[in-house]
């Protein structure tokens, strides 16, 4: 198919970008901001989406840096997948991030795909929201207003939907580093290689004489948006870092998990199944990162 007729527009800062949002919401027109393109452009062919305007950020400078700024790692969100994943200080400083990211689609997609693109998106399939639930990720977004820091278990709202006002921009996303003694873990099930996960889990644990101290652990591809492993997370806290322990924490995880959804590819309890395996499997990995 081909998309629907729109206006298309290439502003040259955010702000311009900024006041164009608003100037066609009080209009009551629909304007879509296209980053990478890699999600809007399938949704426009396929006319699952029908803007009257776009407003592309290409020609706007100064999104696409990477940089560490007092133990925070900020990534401007036109910065592409591929960037991210060639970038030693994400691969060195922040590993979950960087092994989620070598997850997403396949390399073209990664090329041309923005990293703000993705969070913007909010795919509940996608790898990136439970990455950012686990580290704690904020998310930059400018308005008219001026700029302001989300937190993630804010941002992420449901299916496809942040708390993003109508008229805000995503410029920025913001994670620290990975804290010493901590080791990290992402696995997700997929029909092939580069498909949207069917279920997946990311997490991050850390270890002090043997003893669960801390972890944060979410799982995607199961709900509406990514969701905290809390359960789990509770059944390792002070607990030895043992296989038996990683089973236990595992199960209480999938089975705490509200009614993941089902599909013709996988029905709601196999999801489950799934999440309690990936997590057992993840723990594993990650308490062998530690040290």
């Amino acid at each position: 198919m081909k998309p629907a007729q729109f206006d298309y527009l290439a502003p040259q800062t955010v702000g311009e970008a900024v006041a164009l949002l608003e100037r066609f919401e009080s209009e009551g027109e629909d304007a879509k901001i296209l980053a990478g393109g890699q999600s809007l452009m399938p949704m426009l062919a396929m006319r699952v989406a029908r803007p009257k305007v776009l407003i592309d950020l290409r020609r706007i400078a100064g999104l696409d840096h990477i940089r560490e700024e007092a133990g925070v790692i900020a990534i401007g969100a036109m910065a592409s997948k591929t960037s991210a994943e060639e970038s030693e200080l994400i691969r060195s400083r922040q590993p979950l991030f960087h092994a989620a990211t070598r997850l997403v689609a396949h390399h073209g997609i990664r090329n041309r795909g923005s990293v703000g693109g993705s969070f913007a998106h909010a795919d509940p399939a996608s790898e990136y929201p439970a990455v950012a639930l686990v580290l704690q990720m904020q998310m930059k977004v400018a308005g008219p207003g001026g700029e302001r820091l989300i937190d993630a278990q804010e941002f992420f709202v449901t299916y496809m939907t942040t708390s993003m006002e109508a008229t805000e921009i995503l410029t920025e996303v913001r994670m620290p580093v990975l804290a010493p003694g901590s080791g990290w873990a992402v696995q997700e099930v997929s029909r092939r290689p580069g498909d949207l996960a069917l279920a997946g889990v990311a997490l991050t644990l850390e270890l002090e004489g043997g003893v669960c101290r801390r972890a944060r652990m979410a799982a995607f591809g199961v709900n509406a948006t990514a969701v905290r492993l809390s359960a789990g997370e509770a059944e390792l806290q002070g607990r030895q870092a043992t296989a038996e322990t990683f089973a236990r924490a595992a199960a209480a995880a999938a089975a705490a998990l509200e009614e993941p959804m089902s599909c013709i590819h996988a029905s709601s309890e196999h999801r489950r199944d799934m999440v309690e395996a990936l997590t057992e499997r993840c723990l594993v990995q990650a308490a062998a990162r530690v040290h």
